[in-house]
C-alpha cells in the first residue's frame, strides 16, 4: 500500500516546493516593490530553477486560492502581489530566519498555557500547530515551552491569528526537579531536527564549497547560478528556525549540528546574496 501512495506522496511534495520557492522570491525580491510581481517575471525566475511555465501557472493559482497572493495589473502587465496576510507572516518571518537565534540560559523561558474547548477542535488543532511552527515543545497537555527570546513575536502570531483568547503567556525560570538538558529532549525532538539539519547541510554544502572556491560572481551566468543556488537554499533553511527552538548550547548535545548548518546557510548568504539580487534586477529591468 505504501508503494501505491509513493507516486501521490511525491507529486504533493514537488508541489508545496515548487509553492515554498515561489514564496521565497517574494520575500526576497517583490517587497520593495509593494510585493508585486509580473507573470512573465516569475515564469523567467523559475525557469532558472529547473520549473516549467504550467507548473508555476498552477502554483500560482494554488497560492491565491490560499489568500497569499493578490491578482493586480501593473503598468499594463498581468501579475500578483502578496496578500497582507503574506506580508505580515514574511515580516514575522524574518528576523527568526536572518538571525542567529540562540538564548542563554539567564533568558529564562516562555510558557503558553492554553485551554480550547472540545467544540473547537478546530482551533485547538490550528493552536498546536502554530506554537509547534513556533518552535515550542510540549511539557504537558495545554502547556508548552520555548526558550524566551527577546525578539520572540509569539504573541503577534497568536493575535494576527484571533487565537489569543486561548492562550496566556508567562515569562518563568525553571527551579526545579531534574535537569533540564535532559528534559529538553522529552519536550522537543531533537533527534528528527538533527536529521533535518544533516539534510540541508548534504543539499546544500557542495554549492557553498563550489563557491567559496570560485568566488566570481561577476557576469549574468554567475548571477544567475547565484540566484538559484540562494533561493534554493533559503526555502530549504527558512522552516528549520521556526522548528529549532533555540536552545541555550549548555541544554544541546556536543557539537549540535544546527550551529554547523546556520555556519553555512550564513556563508551562503553572505556570498549570493549581491549576486542574486543583481541578477533578479536585470531580468525585471528586462
Amino acid at each position: 500500500m505504501a508503494e501505491t501512495n509513493q507516486p501521490g506522496n511525491d507529486v504533493a511534495a514537488r508541489s508545496a516546493r515548487l509553492r515554498q520557492l515561489i514564496v521565497t522570491i517574494y520575500g526576497l525580491y517583490a517587497r520593495s516593490d509593494g510585493g508585486w510581481l509580473s507573470v512573465a517575471v516569475l515564469i523567467r525566475l523559475l525557469a532558472d530553477l529547473g520549473v516549467d511555465e504550467p507548473a508555476v501557472r498552477s502554483a500560482i493559482s494554488r497560492l491565491k486560492r490560499r489568500g497569499m497572493l493578490e491578482a493586480r495589473r501593473q503598468d499594463g502587465s498581468a501579475g500578483y502581489q502578496l496578500s497582507a496576510e503574506a506580508l505580515a507572516i514574511l515580516r514575522e518571518g524574518d528576523a527568526r530566519i536572518f538571525t542567529r537565534r540562540r538564548a542563554v540560559l539567564a533568558d529564562g523561558w516562555l510558557l503558553a498555557v492554553f485551554s480550547v474547548p472540545e467544540s473547537q477542535r478546530d482551533r485547538r488543532h490550528v493552536l498546536r500547530s502554530e506554537l509547534t511552527r513556533l518552535g515550542f515543545g510540549m511539557v504537558a497537555p495545554g502547556v508548552w515551552i520555548v526558550p524566551a527570546h527577546p525578539e520572540d513575536a509569539t504573541a503577534q502570531t497568536l493575535r494576527r491569528l484571533g487565537l489569543e483568547s486561548y492562550a496566556d503567556l508567562f515569562h518563568a525560570d525553571y527551579l526545579a526537579f531534574g535537569n533540564p538538558a535532559g528534559k529538553v529532549h522529552r519536550w522537543w525532538d531533537l533527534n528528527g531536527l538533527e536529521h533535518q539539519y544533516e539534510v540541508f547541510i548534504q543539499a546544500h554544502e557542495p554549492a557553498l564549497r563550489r563557491w567559496e572556491k570560485q568566488r566570481a560572481t561577476q557576469g549574468l551566468a554567475a548571477q544567475r547560478a547565484a540566484f538559484a543556488d540562494y533561493v534554493r537554499a533559503l526555502t530549504d533553511w527558512r522552516r528549520l528556525p521556526y522548528l529549532d527552538p533555540g536552545l541555550p548550547v549548555e541544554l544541546l548535545p556536543g557539537d549540535w549540528i544546527g550551529i554547523r548548518a546556520a555556519e553555512e546557510f550564513f556563508a551562503l548568504r553572505t556570498l549570493l546574496e549581491e549576486p542574486a539580487r543583481a541578477y533578479v534586477k536585470q531580468v525585471i529591468s528586462g
